[in-house]
């Protein structure tokens, strides 16, 4: 019993941890240095944590009332839409070295909330797992898998300046920055897909 709990803990984690991408965080950290002085970007990496928690949490409890009596979406809508999101931003990442370009303008609240705690960390694939989880892993171990897969996050992010430095000064951040892109794309190709088999099988039971 309790090899099989550690066993689905560690399945929920690898896959949030995944769809989290922490390495992603050390480009868009690293990034804010030149605005942002190091307590900043640490209160920035905290509080974009905390407020993506809240919004997954409150997501894998009440996602299906949200979803379907509130706004009257189905979940494979859902899927395909954030997958042609989260697409176009691998793209961008994949063509122009850069997942998003920062307004000079933009105040410290804004940018804890958009993008880095949505949609860079509960973005449309996180927030779909937390939907879609808790029938296979349970809700509370989706919940642990979710605190988990943010608290490695949230290491990355503070210590996002060093490693990015490290990573400048061996000229591989571009590269990186590609490979990731490629990686956040092809989920979005896969949520897409997903999105699209859930409908048709709505369609099958429809008719069937």
């Amino acid at each position: 019993m309790l090899a099989e709990t550690l066993n689905n803990l560690l399945s929920g984690f690898t896959a949030f941890i995944a769809l989290v991408n922490p390495v992603q965080k050390i480009f868009v950290i690293h990034s804010l240095q030149k605005q942002f002085d190091e307590k900043t970007t640490r209160f920035i990496s905290i509080k974009s944590t905390i407020t993506a928690l809240v919004i997954l949490v409150t997501f894998l409890a009440a996602g299906h009332v949200i979803f379907n009596y509130v706004f009257h979406i189905e979940l494979y809508a859902f899927q395909i839409t954030c997958g042609i999101v989260l697409f176009y931003n691998g793209l961008t990442g994949l063509q122009k070295g850069v997942f998003f370009r920062l307004d000079k303008n933009v105040s410290i609240k804004d940018l804890t909330a958009v993008p880095i705690a949505v949609p860079m960390i509960a973005g449309p694939a996180t927030i779909t797992a937390a939907v879609t989880f808790p029938p296979d892993y349970g809700p509370a171990l989706t919940v642990a898998a979710i605190v988990l897969a943010l608290a490695v996050n949230l290491v990355f992010m503070l210590f996002a300046r060093r490693i990015g430095d490290l990573l400048i000064r061996f000229n591989l951040m571009n590269p990186l920055i590609r490979i990731f892109g490629l990686i956040v794309a092809t989920i979005g190709v896969q949520l897409v897909l997903n999105g699209i088999g859930g409908f048709i099988a709505d369609i099958r039971g429809m008719t069937g």
